[in-house]
């Protein structure tokens, strides 16, 4: 079993890797995300698409991207950590760090063969669709497990504090 910092890897690492993979027909299989605060729904989303394929590897948004894509208050968990709880599962198989906006230019040099969306998404509004097909690679939408949201965390974390704020102030 690969320890964390062995599945820790950048980019120009994971190529040659997944070369190497695709040459014993291993099923690659990719998805991203900021994976801020990890919760059930991160964690049964990620089993799911380690189950359609051979190998799962994660993109994580760097600290600036997800500055840029959710604001400047996030995230809560820097992305050296993020990476680590992430390379901590068994079900993922390899971590690296994208800065940029959007999935497509990694997406490029991966040509994953399958490469996963949460199922909150709609086929048509998936950015990186035509980069994942054009490769002869398949987007596929994982089912949401409902109920859980870093979003909802952090609000209900939130008002735990603030309430207890108020009746200290007391």
């Amino acid at each position: 079993m690969p320890t964390i910092n062995q599945k820790i890897k950048t980019l120009k690492e994971l190529i040659p890797i997944v070369k190497n993979l695709k040459k014993h027909n291993k099923v690659i299989v990719t998805t991203n995300g900021v994976f801020d605060i990890i919760h059930p729904g991160h964690v049964k989303y990620l089993e799911s698409a380690k189950n359609l394929g051979d190998v799962l590897i994660v993109a994580v948004n760097t600290d600036f991207s997800v500055k840029m894509n959710k604001g400047d208050k996030r995230p809560i968990n820097n992305e050296k950590s993020r990476m680590e709880v992430l390379a901590g599962l068994e079900s993922v198989d390899y971590v690296f760090l994208f800065n940029e906006k959007d999935p497509r230019e990694w997406l490029e040099k991966i040509k994953p063969n399958l490469h996963v969306k949460a199922g909150d998404y709609k086929l048509s509004g998936i950015i990186e669709k035509s980069t994942v097909e054009k490769n002869k690679g398949k987007i596929v939408l994982a089912k949401l497990e409902k109920g859980y949201s870093t979003t909802s965390i952090i609000s209900k974390v939130l008002d735990i504090y603030k309430n207890q704020l108020c009746r200290k102030s007391r």
